[in-house]
């Protein structure tokens, strides 16, 4: 499945002076993992956004934001973002921030042996 690749470049640009960043291919699109943990993602034409679940159901109500259904259950701190929830820099740079700033308090999944 393809994922929109200009959306992801614009996540590098952004997040390019982040140290500790890696980029990982998974739910057909790709991933950014911050300090380990995953942070922000681009699946197919919306962006993947970990952010804090207490900042979750304000996110929910932002136009274009919708939450990530994962195996037929909300993911609580997860939402997809479409195009028409970040037009601008501005409401782009929103959502950057509220990845990175939520990724120090993350947890980190447990590795696979």
């Amino acid at each position: 499945m393809a994922y929109n690749t200009k959306l992801a470049d614009r996540i590098r640009e952004a997040i390019a002076d982040i140290p500790h960043v890696e980029e990982k291919f998974m739910f057909g699109g790709v991933c950014f993992m911050l300090n380990g943990k995953m942070c922000i993602g681009v699946v197919q034409d919306e962006m993947m956004c970990r952010i804090n679940p207490e900042v979750y159901e304000e996110a929910l109500h932002k136009d274009g934001c919708r939450e990530m259904v994962f195996t037929g259950k909300p993911m609580k701190g997860y939402v997809y973002v479409s195009e028409e929830g970040m037009k601008t820099k501005k409401e782009f740079d929103y959502w950057i921030n509220l990845c990175v700033a939520f990724n120090s308090l993350a947890k980190a999944s447990k590795k696979k042996r």
